[in-house]
């Protein structure tokens, strides 16, 4: 196929995908392993690109463009070495647990991931702007902590699920492995969070 063949191809199957995501992982990870390349990631990184220019005009106080580029180009630039930190991370651990797959396979299902977690940092960045802090502990105000409280596990559940799935088809990884697989890479993550948190790159872990 032609590069314009491709770029269309893969723009169909990241929305197939993404949209499968939410209503059938499990056979929709089993269709990114096995038909999924990498032409589908740079749409995963236009939405992050979207995400990071809103979190730079977050962040801004008042409209500075040399800032605002600068501060994009950090954010985009440390999300990139993350991604490819945690993905080589976890497939170490997962070779180290016997898994016998491939990086590209597990890199690929590794950024789909991120579509949770661009998620949640777009729903919490137009929170911010819609109800900045202080929040009250009003009775609405209680509410909205519950709500977004309950959004918030949900997210962190489909993300978990995603991961497993990751591990499961790309290293082909039972379920007691994929714990073994986690549990090795989670004392890792979390130092690379608190680093990043302490150098002020990101609050939250974006991993």
């Amino acid at each position: 196929m032609s590069l314009l063949e491709d770029v269309a191809v893969a723009s169909v199957r990241f929305g197939k995908n993404s949209i499968g995501l939410v209503t059938r992982p499990y056979e929709t990870y089993r269709t990114i392993m096995f038909h999924s390349t990498y032409w589908e990631l740079p749409y995963i990184g236009a939405l992050l690109a979207v995400y990071f220019g809103l979190a730079a005009a977050v962040r801004t106080a008042s409209f500075r463009p040399f800032l605002l580029t600068r501060t994009f180009l950090w954010l985009a630039g440390m999300s990139g070495i993350s991604f490819l930190f945690a993905s080589l991370v976890l497939w170490m651990a997962a070779k180290l647990v016997g898994g016998r797959g491939g990086y590209r396979s597990l890199s690929i299902g590794w950024a789909y991931t991120l579509l949770p977690t661009v998620s949640w940092f777009f729903v919490t960045s137009l929170l911010y702007v819609l109800l900045p802090p202080p929040r009250t502990t009003s009775m609405a105000g209680i509410a909205f902590s519950l709500v977004f409280l309950v959004f918030s596990v949900t997210i962190l559940s489909w993300k978990v699920l995603l991961t497993y799935l990751t591990l499961r088809f790309s290293m082909k990884l039972d379920l007691l492995r994929i714990v073994g697989a986690l549990g090795i890479c989670l004392p890792v993550f979390a130092a690379y969070s608190y680093l990043t948190y302490t150098l002020g790159i990101f609050k939250v872990p974006f991993l």
